[in-house]
């Protein structure tokens, strides 16, 4: 009969070959924690500000509607709200879009900054453990 390979040997001479400092595995945890909470700070606020954005435009556009489905005395006058409806709802769009155009380059700025200051960050802790690995051999 075979006999069965002890795994649990096998796995616990491995580690024991290669040591791993649990406090460096703690601290990349928390960065890349601190890291997920900041980046999603940023793209909560950028929704929250969208949402905010999209909000008024769809009121300021119920708004135009109300006023171009009031009865008029004139046939022209129908004519004439369209019109301004129109070229008031042109006017609203290109300010929106602008608006949400600064939204998303906020959130895009402010993302970059993050991820060059974690980039940073982790590219020192990585100096460090392996001047530390290297000094401990």
């Amino acid at each position: 009969m075979t006999k069965t390979t002890d795994m649990t040997a096998m796995f616990k001479d491995a580690m024991t070959a290669f040591p791993i400092d649990a406090s460096a595995a703690e601290g990349a945890f928390k960065s890349t924690a601190d890291l997920n909470e900041k980046i999603s700070t940023v793209a909560l606020t950028a929704v929250e500000e969208s949402t905010a954005l999209s909000t008024k435009w769809t009121q300021d556009t119920l708004k135009g509607m109300s006023d171009v489905s009031k009865a008029k005395a004139q046939p022209t006058d129908y004519a004439q709200a369209m019109t301004d409806f129109v070229s008031n709802y042109s006017k609203a769009a290109t300010e929106h879009m602008t608006a949400f155009a600064e939204i998303a380059k906020k959130a895009q700025a402010d993302t970059l900054e993050l991820m060059t200051a974690a980039g940073k960050t982790f590219s020192e802790d990585a100096t460090s453990a392996v001047k530390s690995a290297t000094a401990a051999k």
